[in-house]
Protein backbone atom coordinates (compact mmCIF):
# COMPACT_ATOMS: atom_id res chain seq x y z
CA UNK A 1 0.00 0.00 0.00
CA UNK A 2 1.25 3.36 -1.08
CA UNK A 3 2.16 5.52 2.07
CA UNK A 4 -0.18 8.14 0.97
CA UNK A 5 -3.14 5.69 0.91
CA UNK A 6 -4.50 6.38 4.29
CA UNK A 7 -4.38 10.31 4.01
CA UNK A 8 -6.31 10.42 0.73
CA UNK A 9 -8.80 7.90 2.68
CA UNK A 10 -9.42 10.33 5.66
CA UNK A 11 -8.88 13.07 3.05
CA UNK A 12 -12.05 11.97 1.71
CA UNK A 13 -13.72 11.64 4.74
CA UNK A 14 -12.54 14.85 5.73
CA UNK A 15 -14.49 16.36 2.70
CA UNK A 16 -17.43 14.68 3.46
CA UNK A 17 -17.47 15.56 7.09
CA UNK A 18 -17.18 19.45 5.83
CA UNK A 19 -20.09 19.27 3.15
CA UNK A 20 -22.38 17.73 6.35
CA UNK A 21 -21.06 20.44 9.00
CA UNK A 22 -21.66 23.28 5.65
CA UNK A 23 -24.87 22.14 4.92
CA UNK A 24 -26.47 22.43 8.81
CA UNK A 25 -24.52 25.71 9.29
CA UNK A 26 -26.02 26.79 5.49
CA UNK A 27 -29.15 25.71 6.60
CA UNK A 28 -29.53 27.08 10.00
CA UNK A 29 -28.32 30.81 8.55
CA UNK A 30 -30.84 30.81 5.22
CA UNK A 31 -33.47 30.15 8.47
CA UNK A 32 -31.89 32.90 10.19
CA UNK A 33 -32.16 35.45 7.75
CA UNK A 34 -34.86 34.04 6.32
CA UNK A 35 -36.94 34.70 10.06
CA UNK A 36 -38.22 30.80 9.38
CA UNK A 37 -39.43 29.16 12.20
CA UNK A 38 -36.95 26.17 12.92
CA UNK A 39 -38.30 22.50 13.14
CA UNK A 40 -36.56 20.14 15.54
CA UNK A 41 -38.40 17.34 15.80
CA UNK A 42 -35.74 15.35 18.11
CA UNK A 43 -34.73 17.72 21.02
CA UNK A 44 -36.94 20.64 21.60
CA UNK A 45 -34.54 23.44 22.44
CA UNK A 46 -33.31 24.58 19.06
CA UNK A 47 -35.44 27.61 18.76
CA UNK A 48 -34.41 27.97 22.69
CA UNK A 49 -30.61 28.01 21.69
CA UNK A 50 -30.82 29.30 18.03
CA UNK A 51 -32.89 32.87 19.51
CA UNK A 52 -30.44 32.89 22.24
CA UNK A 53 -28.01 35.98 23.07
CA UNK A 54 -25.31 33.89 22.34
CA UNK A 55 -26.06 33.57 18.31
CA UNK A 56 -24.51 36.45 17.54
CA UNK A 57 -20.58 37.10 18.09
CA UNK A 58 -20.36 41.15 16.98
CA UNK A 59 -23.42 40.86 15.09
CA UNK A 60 -23.04 38.07 12.58
CA UNK A 61 -24.99 34.90 13.22
CA UNK A 62 -23.38 32.20 14.74
CA UNK A 63 -24.03 29.65 11.59
CA UNK A 64 -22.99 32.27 9.25
CA UNK A 65 -19.70 31.69 10.34
CA UNK A 66 -19.90 28.12 10.78
CA UNK A 67 -20.71 28.04 7.41
CA UNK A 68 -17.75 30.22 6.58
CA UNK A 69 -15.65 27.77 8.33
CA UNK A 70 -16.95 24.54 6.80
CA UNK A 71 -16.93 26.13 3.37
CA UNK A 72 -13.32 27.31 3.87
CA UNK A 73 -12.67 23.71 5.07
CA UNK A 74 -14.37 21.97 2.05
CA UNK A 75 -12.63 24.18 -0.28
CA UNK A 76 -8.91 23.25 0.93
CA UNK A 77 -10.24 19.67 1.14
CA UNK A 78 -11.10 19.70 -2.21
CA UNK A 79 -7.95 21.55 -3.76
CA UNK A 80 -5.91 18.98 -2.27
CA UNK A 81 -8.00 16.90 -4.78
CA UNK A 82 -7.32 18.95 -7.47
CA UNK A 83 -3.28 20.01 -6.27
CA UNK A 84 -2.21 16.75 -4.51
CA UNK A 85 -0.37 19.09 -2.50
CA UNK A 86 -0.60 17.88 1.07
CA UNK A 87 0.56 21.03 2.27
CA UNK A 88 -2.92 22.46 1.44
CA UNK A 89 -4.60 19.36 3.89
CA UNK A 90 -1.90 20.02 7.02
CA UNK A 91 -3.32 23.73 6.60
CA UNK A 92 -7.48 22.64 6.72
CA UNK A 93 -6.13 20.39 9.89
CA UNK A 94 -4.40 22.91 11.52
CA UNK A 95 -7.43 25.26 10.81
CA UNK A 96 -9.35 22.30 12.58
CA UNK A 97 -8.19 23.54 15.75
CA UNK A 98 -10.43 26.69 15.62
CA UNK A 99 -13.02 24.94 14.79
CA UNK A 100 -12.54 22.17 17.67
CA UNK A 101 -12.28 25.69 20.50
CA UNK A 102 -15.50 26.87 18.88
CA UNK A 103 -17.18 23.57 19.21
CA UNK A 104 -15.73 23.45 23.28
CA UNK A 105 -17.30 26.61 24.24
CA UNK A 106 -20.68 26.79 21.71
CA UNK A 107 -21.90 23.38 23.93
CA UNK A 108 -20.32 24.75 27.03
CA UNK A 109 -22.81 27.56 26.32
CA UNK A 110 -25.29 24.98 25.24
CA UNK A 111 -25.01 22.75 28.06
CA UNK A 112 -24.19 25.11 31.01
CA UNK A 113 -25.79 28.59 30.43
CA UNK A 114 -28.49 27.77 28.09
CA UNK A 115 -29.44 24.83 29.42
CA UNK A 116 -30.94 23.58 26.40
CA UNK A 117 -29.45 21.57 22.97
CA UNK A 118 -29.91 21.38 19.43
CA UNK A 119 -29.93 19.56 17.07
CA UNK A 120 -28.16 21.22 14.48
CA UNK A 121 -25.68 22.67 16.81
CA UNK A 122 -25.29 19.27 18.23
CA UNK A 123 -24.97 17.76 14.43
CA UNK A 124 -21.89 21.18 13.79
CA UNK A 125 -20.02 20.12 17.06
CA UNK A 126 -19.96 16.25 15.87
CA UNK A 127 -18.53 17.50 12.51
CA UNK A 128 -16.19 19.64 13.88
CA UNK A 129 -14.99 17.12 16.37
CA UNK A 130 -14.53 14.42 13.64
CA UNK A 131 -12.88 17.42 11.67
CA UNK A 132 -10.31 17.89 14.32
CA UNK A 133 -10.04 14.20 14.70
CA UNK A 134 -9.20 13.85 11.34
CA UNK A 135 -7.01 16.87 11.03
CA UNK A 136 -4.81 15.55 13.88
CA UNK A 137 -4.19 12.38 12.20
CA UNK A 138 -3.00 13.88 8.80
CA UNK A 139 -0.81 15.93 10.36
CA UNK A 140 0.73 13.09 11.95
CA UNK A 141 0.97 11.36 8.84
CA UNK A 142 1.96 13.83 7.13
CA UNK A 143 4.88 15.29 9.19
CA UNK A 144 7.22 12.82 7.98
CA UNK A 145 6.14 12.67 4.40
CA UNK A 146 6.42 16.91 4.27
CA UNK A 147 10.47 16.58 5.61
CA UNK A 148 10.97 14.07 3.24
CA UNK A 149 9.47 16.53 0.24
CA UNK A 150 11.19 19.35 1.61
CA UNK A 151 14.63 18.09 1.79
CA UNK A 152 14.53 16.54 -1.51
Amino acid sequence: MNKLQPIKIVAIVFLIVTAIGLFDATYLTIIHYSGGVLPCSILSGCEVVLTSMFNNIFGIPVALLGAIYYFSMFSLAFIYFITKNLRVMRVASYLTIIGMLATIYFVYLMSFVIKDACVYCITSAVSSTTLFVLGMFIIKKTRAVCKVIVNQ
